[in-house]
């Protein structure tokens, strides 16, 4: 079990209707694990970059580090945390962050 930034142990997250808004602004569970993938489309490769840097300056931050990749405009992200082997709040919490930063 890994301690998150507020000392807490990670624990899988119980309540799945915390799910419910980030399903609704596109992201979508993985069929073969306990995670949440989107997929950001960017005007150019410039601002998919930046979004990646300002994501990253907030994942560092909170010790949570999202899997991803980028080709050009197009990020694709997967959360999950690893130490519990499924979702939990951190990954709610860093999906809205993701979500308000892609928006500008």
């Amino acid at each position: 079990m890994t301690l998150t930034p507020n000392k807490k142990p990670a624990e899988r997250l119980q309540d799945r209707n915390t799910l419910a808004p980030l399903l609704a602004n596109g992201w979508a569970q993985l069929p073969n694990r306990d995670a949440i993938t989107k997929t950001y489309q960017f005007r150019n490769f410039i601002e998919a970059f930046g979004f990646m840097t300002r994501a990253a300056l907030w994942a560092e931050k909170w010790n949570h580090h999202p899997e991803w990749s980028n080709v050009y405009k197009t990020v694709v992200v997967t959360l999950v945390t690893h130490d519990v082997d499924g979702l939990t709040e951190l990954d709610i919490k860093l999906a809205t962050k993701m979500d308000s930063l892609a928006q500008g």
